[in-house]
């Protein structure tokens, strides 16, 4: 019986596994990658180390258009099928809460092990391919590429999104996707820093701090998360920043006013606030407002409120009044600031948005306009928290693709 030819458009993490999938499963499978070499993304993945899954899964660490089906998907490839299936490859892994890394922390160690297994199963490799079209037939499909045309059974498009375009992923899927007949839900930014308006962010740089960020349209909180935040000279960043920007994304992008609060004392209430400040400034009453919250927060937030209180620096801590203690504990518990815009697809690290997956079955990552025509990993309107979701989502969809063309 002749060997099911099978195509896979685009190397990096769900690419390298729709490849291994398919062909353990005996498929003659060609992987075509436009960039010189696969998996550059990876290598960047976890701060060099590679997050590559996480232990503690749910359905709300995966955003979608369609909510329920990245859950459907993550169901029949989950964590621990992707712990078993790089223990095999030779990649042991450790825990850092929940977190799952290569024991060696090399990124490195994963794309090397995702290398030898292509290798293993004959992969054919062509690098610095890039496919133009892709023109279902009878019989297959012929891609069209700047060098040759490519004719195969099957065809797994798994081209990333627009996120971190120098790694490969410059959003040329999509209008593939879209030629072929499917709906492309908005691209956008997300697991990306916040533009903020505000002259004082200047003067705030470079300082972190633990506390929550909230985002806030048409007076209700959209979401929400925990975690040190880092202020920049443009705005806000950190991993509860990140967490929370593909919802700060989309709603600029439906040109809605999107406000992010910040809250420096997540553990209190606001009267438990006042009243801490109350009994700080009664122990120490000659204390001068301008000192009033060092040993608390970073010098350069404490001056900023103090400021924006408008308490005069050399004022007694024990002169403050109801009203000054009252807006300094507003300050600190519901900082509001404008979010004007998110920083660009480079500085992303993944999107939101993208193929419609209202138009993909969650059982095989087929098309259903298109027989033959698979989908897996950043392609799809499919977005995971940080913490290795997007991963975990790029191995589960790729694995599921690979197998059943």
């Amino acid at each position: 019986m002749k060997k099911k030819t099978v195509a896979v458009i685009g190397g990096g993490a769900s690419g390298m596994m729709a490849a291994i999938a398919a062909a353990s499963e005996g498929a003659h499978v060609i992987l075509l990658e436009h960039k010189d070499r696969i998996g550059k993304k990876l290598l960047s993945t976890g701060n060099g180390r590679c997050n590559f899954t996480n232990i503690c899964q749910e359905p709300i660490c995966y955003r979608s258009d369609n909510p329920g089906f990245p859950w459907k998907v993550i169901e029949k490839f989950n964590s621990r099928d992707i712990v078993a299936f790089f223990l095999q490859l030779g990649v042991y892994s450790k825990n850092r809460n929940g977190c799952l890394y290569p024991n060696s922390d090399q990124a490195s160690a994963v794309l090397d092990a995702l290398r030898l297994e292509l290798d293993r199963l004959d992969v054919e490799l062509r690098t610095q391919v890039e496919c133009r079209e892709i023109r279902p037939g009878k019989n297959g499909f012929i891609i069209y590429t700047g060098k040759e045309t490519v004719r195969t059974d099957r065809v797994i498009l798994c081209t990333g999104s627009k996120a971190a375009p120098s790694t490969g992923s410059d959003g040329s899927g999509y209008d593939l996707a879209k030629k072929l007949g499917h709906r492309i839900v908005p691209v956008l930014p997300a697991l990306v820093q916040l533009k903020c308006r505000g002259d004082f962010f200047k003067g705030l740089a470079g300082v972190r701090a633990n506390g929550s960020v909230s985002v806030w349209s048409e007076g209700k909180c959209i979401a929400k998360d925990t975690g040190e935040l880092q202020l920049t000279g443009y705005g806000i960043s950190g991993i509860p920043v990140f967490q929370v920007s593909r919802y700060a994304s989309r709603l600029l992008y439906e040109k809605k006013e999107v406000w992010a609060v910040l809250d420096f004392m997540p553990d209190f209430t606001g009267k438990q606030m006042e009243a801490f400040l109350r009994a700080r400034a009664e122990t120490r009453p000659e204390k001068p407002a301008g000192m009033f919250l060092i040993g608390i927060f970073h010098k350069k937030l404490s001056d900023l409120w103090i400021k924006l209180a408008r308490i005069p620096r050399e004022k007694r801590a024990g002169d403050l009044s109801e009203q000054e203690i009252g807006c300094l504990a507003e300050l600190i518990k519901d900082f509001r600031v404008p979010v004007t815009g998110t920083n660009s697809f480079e500085q992303a690290q993944v999107c939101s948005g993208g193929v419609d997956t209202a138009e993909v079955d969650p059982d095989t990552m087929e098309s259903l306009y298109v027989p033959g025509l698979h989908f897996a990993g950043e392609i799809l309107d499919v977005d995971g928290m940080c913490g290795g979701y997007n991963l975990t989502f790029a191995w589960a969809s790729g694995y599921i693709a690979g197998k059943s063309v």
